[in-house]
């Protein structure tokens, strides 16, 4: 296992990118990737090695995420979803037209998971099939139909859209 130095050093752009996707708040995605390589360095003697450090990262990072909507929720009153929110989502060059785009919010955000989560862990988390596999406790083949199955459905409701 490499110290939490080198692991900060190679894997905090990943994380940092992952964590703006489920917060859309640069001030937020800093502090909980902060957090995220702290509990790292805490609970380092219990990783295992049977998946990717990145794919360990990531899932501490969405603990702290949820943990961070739970604390907030509680001086807000707002319920904490049991998943992620995934709202912010493209297909590669629609991202350029922005009704298009607010479409595809709206798709993701009406989407349910896993497809929502493997989707967002593909395009914004930039995960590998076979990280995102690692976090669901499935193949890397299952994470490549449910991403495909994903894309058909955002697909299938633009055109039902148009």
């Amino acid at each position: 296992m490499n110290t939490i130095e080198e692991l900060y050093n190679e894997y905090f752009h990943d994380i940092y990118l992952y964590l703006m996707s489920l917060s859309h708040s640069e001030d937020t995605a800093s502090e909980l990737t902060q957090e995220t390589f702290f509990r790292a360095m805490r609970s380092v003697d219990k990783f295992r090695g049977d998946c990717d450090v990145r794919v360990w990262l990531c899932q501490i990072a969405k603990n702290a995420f949820l943990s961070q909507c739970r604390k907030d929720s509680r001086f807000t009153g707002e319920e904490v979803p049991e998943t992620v929110p995934d709202t912010s989502v493209s297909i590669e060059d629609s991202l350029a037209d922005k009704e298009r785009s607010m479409a595809i919010h709206q798709i993701l955000h009406d989407m349910n998971d896993p497809h929502k989560e493997v989707f967002t862990l593909r395009v914004f988390g930039e995960l590998s099939f076979r990280q995102i596999g690692g976090l669901f406790g499935k193949t890397e083949s299952w994470a490549r139909v449910t991403f495909h199955r994903a894309k058909l459905m955002i697909i299938s409701r633009l055109e039902e859209s148009e």
